[in-house]
């Protein structure tokens, strides 16, 4: 298993890290002998946010109190803060949750601009003073808008930037990666399976070693899914000529337009689950589950033809996707898949 320096910050992990996200849906107890497993299996880099309701809570649960020594592992969390008093609070609150006097990597969450000093907002400022008293170790922004993820590495301010990254990356996206090596900013990878539509493992972590500069984050939600990353640190997947030849399928078959499920464009005005309902049709295929077609999820594919085409949610995606149009090409297939004149199976 290879390691990654996260850019200026010395922060030298294995490449397989932890995404917390996932566990807020796992019960409490679960969730901490997974992330205490997750340690002893060896990774060391543990990602989570103050949006994700009571992630911090279970991995201050898992490490907090001594059950480590803290130095042990890096914790990175997030602020989606607009103010410097909800900044503030949202540092406060993370410290308490997550069970510590510091916090490794703090990020901007879902950055929709690049905070500066002096921009009359005084986010970078508080930011700065957070670190001056401690509190936190280095300065970081996360961005699913590629045009700004560019321009916070450009402008010297963050030490690591975290995007969505996976062998589905466009040029641009593989750009912004060298990007982040020739300004010394660490290279974090969110959605390394594509919110779900990739399905390979193996062939995932064999493209991210192609990438040194580059460490993933996997969102896990339960113990088999972890014992899987935890067997690549042993056996690392090779990116040789079969993995190389899967991946190019793939991209053929996903490449374009469809959506990534990052949830930017919502909330919608007539409630519609954009970030599920615009990719059912591959969800169907690539991660087939009876539950997709239960009374549910056709009450929410039922929304569609409320859509308003108000084009807020257009307008909202870092993709730049047509999405009323995928919300309607998604709803013809889900019909067409209830009535039996497609089969997902």
């Amino acid at each position: 298993m290879n390691n990654v320096t996260l850019g200026s910050t010395g922060i030298t992990v294995v490449q397989n890290a932890f995404g917390a996200l996932p566990v807020q849906r796992t019960p409490t107890d679960e969730a901490v002998r997974i992330l205490r497993r997750a340690y002893e299996g060896g990774m060391r880099y543990f990602d989570t946010a103050r949006a994700y309701t009571d992630s911090e809570e279970k991995l201050g649960l898992a490490f907090g109190d001594g059950w480590l020594d803290r130095s042990e592992v890096y914790i990175a969390t997030k602020t989606q803060a607009k103010t410097p008093e909800k900044f503030r609070e949202d540092l406060e609150t993370s410290l308490a949750k997550l069970k510590t006097s510091y916090i490794d990597v703090y990020q901007f969450h879902m950055a929709a601009q690049v905070w500066r000093p002096g921009d009359g907002s005084g986010m970078y400022e508080e930011m700065l003073r957070a670190k001056q008293e401690g509190k936190i170790r280095h300065i970081s922004i996360t961005a699913h808008k590629i045009g700004v993820a560019e321009e916070a590495v450009k402008s010297g301010l963050y030490e690591t930037l975290q995007f969505p990254f996976s062998y589905l990356a466009g040029q641009r996206e593989l750009d912004l990666v060298k990007l982040c090596e020739e300004h010394n900013v660490g290279f974090i990878c969110m959605k390394g399976l594509a919110g779900g539509l990739i399905t390979n493992a193996r062939a995932a972590m064999a493209f991210m070693t192609q990438h040194p500069w580059a460490l993933p984050i996997w969102g896990i939600q339960r113990m088999s899914e972890l014992e899987q990353w935890l067997a690549f640190m042993d056996e690392t997947p090779a990116y040789d000529d079969e993995i190389a030849a899967f991946i190019e399928g793939e991209r053929n078959e996903l490449m374009g337009e469809f959506c990534r499920g990052c949830g930017y464009c919502m909330p919608c005005p007539v409630g519609i689950q954009i970030n599920n309902c615009a990719r059912m049709s591959l969800m169907l295929r690539r991660a087939p589950s009876a539950s997709w077609l239960n009374d549910y999820w056709q009450a929410e594919m039922a929304k569609i033809p409320n859509c308003l085409h108000c084009n807020q949610c257009h307008r909202k995606c870092p993709y730049e996707l047509d999405t009323p149009a995928l919300l309607e090409k998604n709803y013809e297939d889900y019909q067409r898949v209830l009535a039996g004149e497609v089969s997902v199976s």
